[in-house]
């Protein structure tokens, strides 16, 4: 089951959207501010954060650059209920991987929840296929020894 952590200052925003994501089969991480969501990102393996832009103690631009400077991968879908074409710009210039306004659709959620989720799998496998291609290639060598000298006890 994957962790998808949300933050935001309006409690029955919160409640809606862990509810709906237990639904969808996702495990809900919930934070009322910044600070307390980036005490939780280091406790727990978290896959993807959904979190307001405006927060108290630390906004939402900052809880997104706190989390990319520990784990890259981990996926940021900012909202707002102040929607601002500057305010966009700033949250995808800073590693968000998506962005919403308020209300939220829950469609729109769902779809972005599992393409963002979608885009942590992917860079997981490329570097799995990654590593791989490393061991074959430095294996070669291995294998080729191996042969020659297989070969030369068969003489």
């Amino acid at each position: 089951m994957q962790n998808v952590m949300i933050v935001d200052d309006e409690e029955d925003i919160v409640q809606l959207m862990s509810e709906t994501l237990n639904l969808w089969g996702y495990h809900s991480v919930t934070a009322y501010d910044g600070e307390e969501a980036f005490q939780k990102f280091q406790k727990e393996p978290i896959d993807l954060v959904i979190t307001d832009l405006k927060l108290p103690k630390v906004n939402g631009v900052t809880l997104l650059n706190k989390i990319k400077d520990i784990d890259n991968s981990t996926e940021v879908i900012m909202f707002t209920g102040y929607p601002e074409v500057g305010s966009a710009l700033d949250a995808m210039k800073s590693g968000a991987f998506d962005y919403l306004t308020k209300p939220v659709d829950l469609n729109e959620l769902r779809l972005k929840v599992e393409r963002g989720l979608e885009k942590k799998n992917m860079g997981k496998s490329i570097r799995t296929l990654k590593g791989l291609n490393w061991a074959m290639i430095i294996s070669i060598p291995i294998w080729l020894s191996l042969g020659v000298w297989i070969a030369y006890l068969m003489k």
